[in-house]
């Protein structure tokens, strides 16, 4: 995100370059768990985040993103461990003392409150002096575009409608940090697509540093510059969604982010630029463009995203990274199609295939004899 902006009505309180120093640690989780009992929610999540930046944290119901929120906000307590932004550690604050604003996922707005009221409500129980307040209400929905909808009651706007107010409600207290506790759910899917882009401009306008909590993949991928991927309280991977999505760092980030194909072998010969992997799974072996560390015979699963998958009618050259099967299931998408391909091993793979690329194979069917294969570079070595 952009951090060239101040927030609404605030001139001159430019949020500083995300580039280096104290920046890239502006948010400071140390050491976090939260307990209930005995059941751990929360297990010793360390993590940064860098000031002006959007940060998702993405995973399954359960698995502890939403604590993690709660705990940032002060709506539960930390078991052990620190919370600190720019430096201050959360633990001291009151949740209404902290630099922080939460966006619920029902919005949460007052039903008997006009939208400019709801913005106001805040800055009200702060004693903002009125000639203030108005100006900063004003700035605040008209970065939402909300301004023409001032004296509306939340019944009487649309669902992205309603989240636009919310949100100028989280920016006009001007936060050091918004949470965002799953922003879209509550909008059908058109909305949601378009809503995503338009809150990532909004939040990238303004510069605030934010950290959202969702289980859509699609929407921590459209909105997230990083994310972290969780799972039973802990951090599986974290990296920018092209590095989560492109590089899995084991099995359970494969299989979440996205979809893929996943093949489980033994390595039977490793060197620094390539691996090879024997397979039950195909009549080759698997040959995979960069190396590991481990010893020969160790069992490994190699990831094959469906978009790196060839179909073709003719089999593959080569003796690698190929198999034969028929095709068993095919989802229209559009642009592109579904492949389903059960090998004559058993295993079905998934090949996204392009509407070019169909004609240029003249189109296989239910039932048709096809190859599927793909390069060294499309494979990735799980070891965990």
């Amino acid at each position: 995100m952009s951090d060239q902006s101040s927030l609404p009505g605030t001139a001159g309180s430019v949020v500083g370059s995300a580039a280096g120093g104290a920046n890239d640690n502006f948010v400071q989780i140390v050491d976090v768990v939260k307990k209930f009992g005995e059941t751990v929610a929360v297990k010793e999540v360390n993590l940064s985040i860098r000031k002006g930046e959007l940060f998702a944290l993405l995973g399954s119901s359960g698995c502890g993103k939403s604590t993690l929120l709660r705990m940032m906000a002060g709506l539960e307590s930390v078991t052990s461990g620190k919370i600190l932004i720019d430096g201050e550690d959360l633990a001291q604050l009151p949740p209404y003392r902290r630099p922080v604003n939460m966006m619920f996922q029902s919005y949460a707005l007052f039903p008997h409150m006009t939208v400019e009221s709801n913005v106001a409500f805040g800055l009200k129980q702060e004693g903002v002096p009125k000639a203030e307040l108005k100006d900063r209400v004003q700035s605040a929905l008209e970065l939402v575009q909300m301004a023409r909808y001032a004296k509306r009651k939340p019944h009487q706007l649309s669902g992205g409608q309603q989240q636009r107010a919310a949100l100028a409600r989280s920016l006009v207290k001007r936060p050091k940090l918004l949470l965002l506790d799953e922003p879209m759910s509550a909008l059908d899917k058109q909305i949601r697509q378009r809503t995503q882009i338009e809150l990532v401009n909004i939040l990238d306008k303004v510069g605030v540093t934010c950290m959202m909590v969702t289980h859509d993949q699609e929407e921590a991928m459209t909105m997230a510059s990083r994310l972290a991927v969780m799972s039973e309280g802990e951090i599986m991977q974290l990296g920018t969604p092209h590095e989560v999505y492109e590089f899995p760092n084991c099995r359970f980030s494969a299989e979440f982010i996205g979809s893929t194909n996943l093949f489980d072998g033994n390595v039977v010969e490793d060197e620094p630029d390539h691996v090879f992997i024997e397979t039950a799974d195909l009549p080759t072996r698997l040959y995979v463009s960069h190396g590991i560390t481990g010893p020969l015979g160790m069992p490994v699963t190699i990831s094959v995203r469906p978009e790196r998958i060839a179909l073709t009618r003719k089999p593959p050259e080569g003796t690698f990274n190929w198999g034969k099967g028929v095709v068993s299931n095919i989802a229209y998408m559009g642009g592109y199609s579904l492949y389903h391909v059960k090998l004559d091993g058993g295993k079905t793979v998934i090949a996204n295939v392009t509407s070019l690329a169909l004609s240029e194979i003249d189109s296989p069917t239910w039932g048709d004899e096809v190859y599927v294969r793909w390069s060294a570079s499309a494979g990735v070595v799980l070891t965990s």
